[in-house]
């Protein structure tokens, strides 16, 4: 046990998003992936997107424009925002709901969540 309590599990089932993790930068639903095919591999939970004590810009990103409401969901909306945009710097609005779709959340209508995600190039240095 490493402490870590952001990532959920939420349905156990792998559609729900709340455990997304990177697995070598790729998103995994944690809660399908068997620890020893994590072996070897580098594992970035929500936990490890803030470096040397300063947020990531998707974490700055979500706090300043609402996009989380209870917390469940949230540390799997802020890792699976992560990959996109280093996939898609700037994405649209149907790109992000496109990539998003594995990431549920039952408190809010999505739009802040969206907001958050193409907004936060503004926190990037």
């Amino acid at each position: 046990d490493l402490g870590l309590t952001g990532t959920k599990e939420g349905c156990s089932v792998g559609v729900c998003g709340a455990c997304t993790v990177l697995m070598d930068g790729a998103m995994v639903s944690s809660c399908l992936a068997l620890a020893v095919f994590a072996d070897g591999h580098e594992i970035t939970t929500v936990e490890g997107l803030a470096k040397n004590g300063k947020l990531h810009p998707v974490q700055k990103s979500f706090i300043q424009y609402g996009g989380f409401q209870c917390g469940i969901c949230t540390p799997g909306q802020v890792v699976a925002a992560k990959a996109l945009l280093d996939e898609i710097p700037k994405p649209t609005e149907e790109q992000i709901k496109e990539w998003m779709m594995g990431n549920l959340c039952r408190c809010t209508g999505y739009y802040k969540i969206i907001e958050s995600i193409q907004k936060a190039h503004q926190f990037a240095k």
